[in-house]
């Protein structure tokens, strides 16, 4: 993998690192905490010897006197570690433990509470285009996504296809997670075509020929893996009526990309939008874990279809952003960012588009996609140096 800058800070206490596969949770580790022992779990053997006795771990440790830190790989595999580092964290030696994770199933079941909420839990993101400078271009990253392990591979088109396939061998097989893989398969398909739209749950079954229960099942599956999200809306001190579903994303847009089918009765714009849409979210989403001060990320929709693709809500303030696949800015296009003003004075406006001027249009601030995205750091917003009253 790549040696890039990434914006994640380590907490100074334990903590969970969280994140699908691929982007980049052991390298950040062995970059961050180069001294600290290293129990990787995807090792066959060292999950053999640990799984018929966790109790191997402390002897590790206590063979290592002024040992820093423990980071244990993809803790998930063998939740009955956490016991022993609970017992550990209890008896203060001053030995800080990270545990990573690319699935949330299992800890959150039985992992996470048996730590007293004694460890924060943190989230490891796909690249942003701050952290890639110079390498980042626009037109790759709506194709192959911002995934660094698919980044730094020789063929990186074949990579993020055989992308699913790792996840529906390895964690979805071997955990057994669906009684039916091929049926997940298809579900995976179906549910790419809602990629940035409100999820219609019928719909998806319909699709795939499955019952609404079977589907919202694998839908908690492919959150659990943390391939997939949704995006509440934004409701505080809602001025109007508003939609009640969730938007829904694959967590990378190159993910997107590998699930969705193109052909000749596939509109390219279609999926470059929804592409670009995804992208800025992706972004966006890591902007606010990355971000002090308690940023959430939702959308905007009122019951007669007013739009506005994300809100940004926190203690730096409320940001509305709009994303179009075009060139050229349309009033239509700031309609929703207009309403969404009046009822927010006090919220800073951003439309996003593939033009290359940068414009005040409104009080909107308009720019193009790359612009912002290149932009876009912890921390700092694009549109900071915009006065609300704009």
């Amino acid at each position: 993998m790549e040696s890039r800058l990434r914006f994640l800070n380590a907490p100074k206490d334990h903590f969970f690192l969280l994140g699908p596969r691929g982007t980049g949770k052991t390298w950040w580790c062995q970059q961050t905490f180069p001294e600290a022992l290293r129990v990787d779990l995807l090792e066959p053997e060292t999950l053999r010897l640990l799984s018929a006795r966790p109790e191997r771990l402390r002897e590790q440790i206590e063979a290592r006197p002024g040992l820093r830190q423990v980071v244990v790989d993809e803790v998930q595999k063998l939740p009955e570690l956490l016991e022993v580092a609970h017992l550990m964290i209890e008896e203060k030696r001053g030995t800080q433990f990270i545990f990573t994770g690319s699935s949330a199933r299992k800890l959150r079941r039985s992992g996470v509470n048996l730590l007293g909420g004694r460890a924060a839990q943190v989230s490891l993101h796909p690249y942003m285009a701050a952290e890639l400078g110079e390498r980042f271009h626009l037109a790759e990253a709506l194709r192959l996504g911002m995934l660094p392990v698919v980044y730094g591979a020789q063929e990186p088109e074949a990579l993020i296809r055989a992308y699913n396939g790792l996840y529906l061998q390895q964690e979805v097989q071997q955990e057994a997670l669906v009684r039916n893989v091929g049926s997940f398969a298809r579900f995976l398909e179906a549910i790419s075509f809602s990629h940035a739209a409100v999820l219609n749950l019928a719909n998806v079954a319909r699709e795939c020929q499955v019952n609404r229960k079977t589907v919202e099942g694998f839908l908690g599956v492919l959150e659990d893996l943390l391939l997939a999200y949704r995006l509440p809306v934004f409701s505080r001190r809602a001025r109007r009526e508003l939609a009640a579903h969730p938007k829904f994303f694959y967590f990378d847009t190159g993910v997107f990309r590998a699930n969705r089918p193109t052909g000749p009765l596939d509109a390219t714009a279609e999926v470059q939008g929804a592409a670009l849409e995804g992208l800025v979210a992706q972004h966006l989403r890591a902007w606010c874990d990355y971000s002090t001060g308690g940023h959430r990320l939702y959308y905007w929709q009122t019951r007669s279809q007013t739009e506005v693709d994300f809100v940004i809500y926190g203690d730096s303030g409320i940001f509305a952003i709009e994303v179009k696949n075009t060139s050229q800015i349309r009033p239509e296009d700031l309609r929703g960012l207009n309403n969404f003003g009046e009822d927010y004075p006090e919220s800073r406006r951003v439309f996003l588009y593939r033009g290359s001027d940068r414009l005040l249009r409104d009080g909107i601030l308009c720019l193009s996609c790359e612009e912002f995205l290149h932009s876009l750091v912890p921390n700092q917003f694009p549109s900071s140096n915009l006065s609300k009253s704009c």
